[in-house]
């Protein structure tokens, strides 16, 4: 597995934007498919954003974030990003990165869910104030 560490949440008001960052902890990180999920107060944990391994360009966004969330990776850096823009108070979670092992297969929609990842990060907040 591989450790995954999440920074750059905080409180910022709506419209505003916030970048965060998952640190990784592998070996070859671009033989990685990454993710980005979020789990709202009281609510289920839900898809934001996935950007495929070496190889494979795909990128996959939530509807709720499409046009305001880029998801990039860096992989000299073995560090995955999420630029988040016009935020709303709806973007209000605690945000996860997640990864999963390349696989012969390519970086398809399947990887929109939790299904496919076996490494998880412990989270980081994001509070928009509205």
């Amino acid at each position: 597995q591989v450790q995954l560490v999440e920074s750059g949440g905080g409180l910022v008001q709506a419209g505003g934007s916030l970048r965060l960052s998952c640190a990784a902890s592998v070996g070859t990180f671009s033989e990685y498919g990454m993710a980005w999920f979020r789990q709202p107060p009281g609510k289920e944990r839900e898809f934001v954003a996935a950007i495929a391994w070496s190889g494979d360009t795909a990128t996959y966004y939530a509807d709720s974030v499409k046009g305001r969330f880029t998801i990039s990776r860096d992989n000299a850096k073995k560090t995955m990003f999420l630029q988040m823009n016009s935020l709303k108070p709806e973007d209000t979670a605690l945000y996860f990165c997640a990864a999963v092992a390349k696989s012969f297969y390519s970086f398809g929609h399947y990887y929109t869910t939790r299904g496919p990842y076996d490494s998880w990060g412990q989270g980081t907040q994001v509070t928009v104030s509205s």
